[in-house]
């Protein structure tokens, strides 16, 4: 019988999927504030990133030891619901820290503040991700991830916007030099709203316990070539996913990370020349295409008959880039100069449809499509080039729930360790951003998007290997996807 999504419990859960997004896209807004007011190198001004991303990497090996001090796995213990709460306030205390930082002017304090909100959000993916997973018929868990992906980038589209009006003020102010004070009141809101959603999550529906054997047979075609292993090491789906977790999250950060630079950059240069203070919507309208890729892959978790899924397919990333020129037009930005975008997001609609719901698939495509998109950044100039690394957005939205799919299928009850391992990954935002913001410092920024042409073909490799060992394990994803109705 096929299991219907609990639509009031995952309406709950993805609440910290909004504030994952907002915080992580606020960065971007931060890294060339932090560059002017510190007289930072752009690899330097990275340290932003390393800070917030690494802390996902140590959050998942304090989770792996602590899991191993009490015998049993740490979720399985004290409850998802639980672990979720304690990472929003742990991330709460990161929050909170911005305020002594900004009246210190302190910038190792800022990133020690980060470090810590990142390492709240590690716990708090580790049992989310999963949880989004579940609430539902496995064949549609890609797309369930993906629709929380969707909410996490409304935050990222409206996070950068926001963070921008409370350091800089309205646009209408002129304003173009950041106080480092000015960073205290998003961040106080910030950690007040962690401590809120927190009670909130605690007194929800949403589940503390998960029968991860049964999740693992219900994925599987033939259960009987399901291979049981006591370490999640030993899947080799989880380890290359682990490597591409990595790179998906190195090339997604650093393309965004390393954009203010090019978009700062006077003309003959090939960047845009524009101030710090107007760069905001360029950096929203990155987080905005994940959110109108995810919101076009999120169709699928829908139940609803298989044509009113492709039409939803079809309008949803339009609506969401609605989403975005209104935002934008409230914020007192001229969106019109991003009118031009809507035949980028018709050929990743293409690309959404063409993959028919095989997360394999999908990852295939959307690599090739973020390979496209560096190239003609690189070979390019002016706003052609921004809208092609700006499209990157585009191409890595569904890449998270799709690596996590074939990373994670198969399992069984090593299926929170392997999500610990595959959380641990994210560092790559971190170290992808550094390597890259140092290749800028050596052959300029507009070549340094290279570094993400790489990432983008392991990608499509791992996409084709994966989908052969899942194969060899008993667990085919075109029946996996067909009986999800797509």
């Amino acid at each position: 019988m096929k299991q219907k999504t609990r639509w009031s419990q995952f309406g709950v859960l993805i609440t910290v999927f909004f504030f994952w997004g907002f915080v992580a896209a606020s960065n971007g807004i931060l890294i060339p504030v932090f560059k002017k007011a510190f007289d930072l190198t752009q690899a330097q001004s990275m340290y932003v990133a390393i800070a917030f991303y690494v802390a996902y990497t140590v959050g998942s090996l304090i989770y792996a030891a602590v899991s191993k001090a009490i015998g049993s796995d740490l979720l399985n213990r004290v409850g998802y619901k639980n672990g979720i709460c304690i990472g929003l306030l742990i991330s709460a205390v990161g929050a909170l820290l911005f305020y002594p930082a900004a009246n210190l002017g302190s910038f190792n304090l800022m990133l020690s503040g980060l470090f810590i909100v990142g390492l709240g959000f590690s716990l708090q993916q580790i049992a989310a991700n999963t949880l989004a997973i579940i609430m539902g018929d496995p064949a549609t868990g890609s797309q369930r991830l993906t629709m929380a992906g969707g909410i996490n980038n409304l935050g990222t589209t409206i996070g950068p916007l926001l963070v921008s009006i409370a350091i800089f003020g309205s646009v209408a102010a002129g304003n173009t030099e950041a106080s480092i004070e000015s960073v205290k009141t998003p961040y106080l809101v910030l950690g007040l709203a962690f401590v809120l959603v927190a009670l909130f999550l605690k007194f929800s529906s949403v589940p503390n316990h998960i029968d991860l054997e049964q999740l693992s047979a219900d994925e599987a075609q033939d259960s009987s070539k399901l291979i049981h292993r006591k370490s999640a090491l030993a899947y080799p789906q989880l380890v290359l996913g682990m490597i591409g977790i990595f790179l998906y999250v190195g090339v997604e950060v650093s393309t965004i990370d390393n954009l203010p630079a090019y978009l700062e950059l006077p003309a003959e240069k090939g960047g845009l020349g524009i101030e710090t203070a107007l760069i905001a919507p360029f950096v929203s309208l990155y987080w905005a295409s994940l959110m109108i890729g995810r919101w076009g892959g999120a169709a699928g978790a829908f139940d609803v008959s298989s044509g009113i899924r492709k039409a939803l397919m079809l309008v949803l990333p339009f609506i969401a880039f609605g989403v975005y020129l209104l935002v934008n037009a409230v914020s007192g930005h001229d969106a019109s100069q991003f009118y031009h975008y809507a035949p980028v997001i018709a050929l990743m609609i293409l690309a959404t449809l063409a993959s028919k719901g095989n997360p394999s698939r999908m990852l295939l495509y959307f690599a090739l499509c973020g390979i496209a998109a560096q190239l003609v950044g690189m070979f390019t100039t002016g706003m052609t080039s921004v809208i092609a690394f700006i499209s990157v957005g585009l191409f890595c939205s569904t890449m998270w729930p799709c690596i996590f799919t074939l990373a994670i299928s198969g399992l069984g009850n090593a299926t929170n360790q392997g999500s610990s391992l595959l959380i641990m990954m994210i560092m790559g935002g971190g170290l992808v951003s550094w390597a890259q913001g140092t290749l800028a410092d050596k052959v300029g920024v507009h070549y340094s998007f290279v570094v993400g042409v790489l990432c983008f073909a392991y990608l499509a490799v791992y996409a084709v290997v994966a989908a052969r060992i899942l194969r060899r394990q008993g667990i085919d994803l075109d029946k996996l996807a067909a009986a999800g109705g797509h």
